[in-house]
């Protein structure tokens, strides 16, 4: 095991140990009243929850994934792919609605949300199929194979409806896709077709009289000026978040002390975790917690470049990509720079389902920082026997 953290990147290892405390805390702090007077439990029921969470991600990705090489992945990814997507289809019999979305398992313990677990499943399975199909320098067309896959995902958690999490999953598609060095002339003519035909069939719904979007994700639109709305669901969250910001000033008024958690934000505890923070902790520590973030993405991408394969750049990029749309749809959000979509924040906010799947992606990343080192160690080793 010292051998293997010994070749961990360490600056990631710290963040993600520090930002997984942070999530804790603030978890603890925004749930207590809310868990007490909506959900009638104890008012660190949430926090035991992702504490175990958060606990069973980081036994499994020491215990398990850093010791499980990338190149076995292949072994598995047709069960993740088949398991996924059945589990996606099953969720319109069996699923449970929640927030107007049938997009969760109810296991009793624990929610189960497949959507989140699509992603990086996606991920893992274009790299294994790409890390391939580069050696055999396949066609084009064979190499669309994990794009229609992730278009069947991506109509699959749109009808639950998940639009942010279909979002996601498409832009973590698109720009996998186009960064993976494969007959690059063909790509850009098969991106301009696919671009047509989206076009041509968006006028042939409308002018066909179809609601591309239901009521209630219409209304998500409006998410200028939420203040001006505040009587209307398009407007209360978002200005409430606004208000937890502003009353946050530069220092917070304190741990603990949010006054917007008492039922003003519904949600503080998960898509809004980011305003109670700034709220009680202030503007410093909220851009501090910023920067952290973009010291991750740095340490991912430089992760992702450094790889020795096609695999490991491809796990360590999707990696990269599922963070960045998240923290980007996220606190657009609540800032109302976009439509609100209803996005966890990695690492701070509640959710089991994403809670695992972010902190098991950032294990695989670091397991792909491992096999570099250790790629790089035999061939100066060759190199020294040489000599």
């Amino acid at each position: 095991m010292k051998n293997i953290i010994g070749k961990m990147d360490k600056p990631l290892l710290i963040l993600t140990i520090l930002y997984s405390i942070l999530g804790l805390v603030m978890i603890l702090s925004a749930s207590s009243v809310s868990a007490v007077l909506r959900y009638h439990v104890s008012s660190s029921h949430f926090f035991i929850r992702q504490l175990i969470f958060v606990v069973v991600a980081f036994l499994v990705g020491f215990g398990f994934v850093l010791r499980f090489p990338t190149s076995k992945y292949k072994y598995v990814t047709p069960l993740m792919v088949l398991g996924i997507g059945g589990s996606l289809i099953a969720l319109f019999v069996y699923g449970k609605i929640s927030g107007g979305a049938q997009s969760w398992f109810d296991l009793g313990f624990f929610s189960l949300q497949p959507s989140e677990f699509a992603k990086s499943v996606l991920i893992i399975y274009m790299a294994v199929f790409y890390s391939k199909s580069l050696k055999k320098k396949k066609t084009l067309y064979y190499n669309l194979i994990p794009v229609t896959i992730a278009i069947l995902f991506f109509v699959l958690i749109a009808m639950q409806p998940d639009l942010g999490g279909a979002v996601i999953l498409a832009g973590i598609t698109f720009f996998l896709f186009n960064i993976i060095p494969i007959d690059k002339k063909g790509k850009m003519k098969l991106i301009k077709v696919i671009g047509i035909g989206a076009v041509l069939i968006g006028v042939l719904l409308l002018y066909n009289g179809t609601e591309l979007l239901n009521s209630v994700q219409m209304s998500r639109l409006e998410f200028k000026n939420p203040c001006s709305r505040y009587q209307e669901k398009t407007g209360y969250q978002v200005c409430n978040g606004f208000i937890a910001i502003h009353n946050g000033g530069v220092f917070g008024v304190g741990l603990g002390n949010s006054s917007q958690k008492y039922l003003y934000l519904p949600e503080a505890h998960t898509d809004f975790i980011f305003p109670i923070l700034v709220e009680e902790l202030g503007l410093i520590v909220g851009s501090l917690v910023i920067i952290g973030y973009g010291i991750i993405l740095y340490r991912i991408l430089k992760i992702a470049k450094m790889a020795d394969n096609p695999r490991g750049s491809i796990l360590a990029y999707g990696t990269f990509l599922l963070m960045l749309f998240h923290l980007i749809v996220n606190l657009m959000g609540v800032l109302a720079l976009i439509p609100l979509t209803g996005v966890p924040l990695p690492f701070l906010s509640y959710g089991g389902s994403f809670t695992l799947n972010v902190l098991l992606m950032t294990f695989v990343v670091q397991r792909v920082a491992i096999e570099t080192k250790t790629n790089q160690a035999k061939k100066e080793i060759a190199l020294l026997g040489e000599k």
